[in-house]
């Protein structure tokens, strides 16, 4: 994309969105294959050890699996600065299963929240910063002990 205007970096972003509620099938359109994401993980492990789709979509999958009834409203944003969209967001949804420590029930409900960052060049995004508050997550399902009270073992 030659051209970032705030517009056609919002309709990118719209399309982002598209993938983290489970639509695919434009991932390679406006996921550069060097993407390179930035998160601090739970897990301690590098980040930014694989980059392109196939460091981002099974992320997205591996969520999708943990939990059914996914919203994801964006509640801030998109917010645009030259190369740069950034935007505050809530995913709400049910518990399927599947989190190691995880004591809550199937279908119990949980909200957390982030905030993106993403860098544009030539149309996709070759950059994206994320800080999610998946602590949050994880003390609602009784995983680690946290703001909303102890792991629940």
């Amino acid at each position: 994309m030659t051209s970032h205007t705030p517009e056609r970096l919002r309709a990118l972003y719209a399309r982002w969105s598209e993938l983290w509620r489970g639509d695919f099938s434009h991932a390679e359109e406006i996921l550069d294959p060097g993407l390179v994401v930035h998160q601090a993980r739970p897990d301690g492990s590098d980040s930014e050890a694989v980059t392109g789709p196939g460091r981002l979509l099974p992320e997205i999958e591996q969520t999708m699996a943990a939990f059914d009834d996914i919203t994801i409203t964006v509640d801030i944003g998109p917010i645009v600065d030259g190369d740069l969209i950034s935007a505050r967001w809530t995913l709400r949804a049910a518990y399927a299963g599947g989190i190691p420590q995880a004591t809550a029930p199937t279908g119990t409900r949980i909200s957390f929240s982030g905030n993106d960052i993403l860098r544009v060049r030539d149309g996709r995004f070759v950059e994206y910063w994320t800080c999610t508050d998946i602590l949050d997550g994880l003390s609602q399902l009784g995983a680690i002990s946290g703001p909303n009270g102890p792991a629940r073992h």
